[in-house]
């Protein structure tokens, strides 16, 4: 058995689990139908590309596995790419663009929070349903002002929750922050201090970096410069293997502990050495080949694992939320229903408010209050061992 075919069954699987959730059934007639158009707003180049790209691959190995499976009722997905640049307002034609296409049934927006924040308002007017890729909790609420944008990937009040009981469960006091200056790291530096007041911890000094820097060594200098017993890290992830790096350069001692949203790479690479015994908070997919597949959903995302890795060379993080976009609106578009050569847009979003998945990232969970589906116990706790991130314990 080839391993796309092999994969395709996994997908098929994910396909009817998503059915039995939300207790409807595929219709197998529709083998005369128009595709399924997706389209996607990437980081294909600027500072965001690595994980743009990432994105890119996920997106067309799930669609190849998805077309493959026959679980589509006749139907195939076609994709459409354009790159944002890592720019706001590029991102923003592209937007336009795409929901004025009749043919597009809705969209995919990568990581960058800026690029999906900028865009709600056209993508409310023009009634398209978005799945961002982003991490900011201000893409997706306040839900009445966000009706056609969904969100996929870790919260900042998770991961903090996550980290604060890990920082706890080690005894571990007096921590030091390094976070982005956007949306997001915002959030995070709100969120440890709300979770340190539960849990005792002292946030002792905290530095921002811009995500376009390609030098932190300065703040790394400033917060490890005193007695700290642990450096969180929340930036993206080319910032946090440079963090990683200043820091051991400067003989920093203490812990080192990541964000979800600093996950990139399987293989640490060229800081490998420095982020040796870190601890990175993210979806058990990262480290899936260290799990037993006791269940449907974990045998699925080990052969998402193995698939992605066999195809490419190495794993992404960010890959499993960017496959769950697709499944999400597949299942979405299948279940809107309507003539099977129109976009049901409307139907769509109405579908994609109330979708459950056990998906590749973990439990999924949208409701008409929370557009932001990855549920909390998708998060769980790795340490970098040997130059890759290994499941802790």
């Amino acid at each position: 058995m080839s391993p796309i075919r092999s994969t395709a069954i996994v997908a098929l699987a994910s396909v009817v689990l998503a059915g039995t959730l939300t207790g409807c059934q595929f219709g197998t007639d529709e083998a005369a139908a128009s595709p399924i158009v997706i389209a996607a707003d990437l980081e294909l180049s600027g500072a965001s590309a690595p994980v743009g790209k990432a994105y890119q691959r996920a997106l067309e190995l799930k669609i190849e596995q998805l077309n493959a499976s026959g679980a589509l009722g006749g139907r195939r997905i076609e994709l459409k790419v354009k790159d944002n640049r890592s720019d706001a307002s590029e991102s923003l034609r592209n937007i336009g663009d795409f929901s004025s296409d009749g043919d597009v049934s809705a969209i995919i927006m990568g990581g960058c929070n800026e690029c999906a924040i900028g865009a709600v308002r056209t993508i409310n007017e023009k009634k398209i349903p978005t799945i961002a890729l982003a991490t900011s909790g201000a893409v997706a609420s306040p839900v009445a002002d966000r009706r056609y944008v969904f969100k996929l990937g870790p919260n900042a009040a998770d991961s903090a929750a996550a980290l604060a009981t890990e920082l706890s469960r080690r005894g571990i006091r007096k921590v030091s922050l390094l976070y982005s200056a956007d949306d997001y790291g915002r959030e995070g530096m709100t969120a440890l201090q709300r979770e340190f007041t539960k849990t005792g911890a002292d946030l002792v000094r905290q530095a921002s970096v811009r995500i376009t820097d390609t030098d932190v060594s300065q703040p790394v200098r400033t917060l490890t410069s005193r007695k700290t017993d642990a450096l969180i890290v929340w930036t993206p992830p080319e910032q946090a293997g440079l963090a990683a790096t200043a820091a051991q350069q400067l003989g920093f001692t203490g812990s080192l502990y990541f964000d979800a949203g600093a996950a990139g790479d399987l293989f640490l690479g060229e800081a490998a050495r420095a982020t040796e015994r870190a601890t990175l908070i993210f979806t058990q997919t990262m480290v899936i080949d260290d799990v037993i597949a006791t269940t449907p959903a974990k045998a699925a995302r080990r052969q998402w694992f193995q698939d992605y890795t066999a195809r490419f060379g190495g794993y992404n993080g960010a890959s499993s939320f960017a496959a769950d976009a697709v499944q999400l609106i597949a299942d979405a578009q299948l279940r809107a229903g309507g003539p099977a050569d129109r976009v049901n847009r409307d139907g769509m979003r109405d579908v994609l408010e109330t979708s459950q998945l056990d998906g590749l990232s973990g439990p999924i969970r949208m409701t008409p209050d929370n557009h932001s589906g990855l549920m909390p116990q998708a998060l769980t706790t790795l340490v970098a061992r040997n130059g890759r991130w290994r499941l802790a314990g």
